[in-house]
């Protein structure tokens, strides 16, 4: 084989050239409006997060046949699920066990960058930021009282998306749906 020869042999084509930047350029246009969408993932992982919480204060309430809270703290960004004694609720006494949260205690922070830019926007339980389960699940509306709730709804928000977690009243049943970031409700879902 001479000099010429194994020169052809070691560079590509034209055609190969413009296949490989064709497919890249596909690839690309694929990509490229995923990553615009990984905000609007995140605050749904935030709100899956929220919404599974939620359901476990209720099973642990029912569970154990006590009362649990969950006391949403919008200027922190967090919340904490507490077991709701004859005193009331006290985050800071009665969290409930978490081995992975700080302190061991039950608080979920919404500036985890797991939730990208997530942000509790409004928790809105009557005139309380909190919910109360009772012993069966359902809404009440206090610590130690067995006077079933109007339920109430957390909004949990990102730069590009607003969702609306509802908690009805008497059931307790927790329905999320993707509000206008004006405030309007658009779609509708329940979990």
């Amino acid at each position: 084989m001479n000099h010429a020869q194994s020169a052809c042999k070691r560079g590509y084509t034209l055609v190969e050239v413009l296949v490989v930047v064709t497919i890249l350029g596909i690839a690309g246009m694929l990509i490229i409006p995923s990553l615009g969408q990984a905000d609007v993932l995140r605050v749904q992982g935030a709100v899956r997060t929220v919404v599974s919480d939620l359901t476990y204060a209720q099973a642990d309430a029912l569970a154990y046949q006590e009362q649990r809270a969950v006391l949403f703290n919008v200027r922190d960004n967090e919340y904490t699920l507490v077991a709701v004694d004859e005193t009331g609720i006290d985050p800071d006494l009665n969290a409930l066990w978490d081995p992975t949260g700080p302190d061991q205690r039950y608080v979920v922070s919404l500036d985890n960058p797991a939730y990208g830019l997530s942000q509790l926007a409004i928790a809105n339980f009557g005139s309380e930021s909190y919910i109360v389960f009772d012993e069966l699940g359902g809404p009440v509306v206090g610590p130690g009282s067995d006077v079933p709730s109007e339920g109430g709804s957390v909004d949990v928000m990102s730069t590009q998306a607003r969702f609306r977690i509802h908690i009805s009243a008497f059931t307790g049943a927790i329905t999320v749906a993707s509000v206008q970031m004006d405030g309007g409700s658009s779609e509708g879902g329940s979990e």
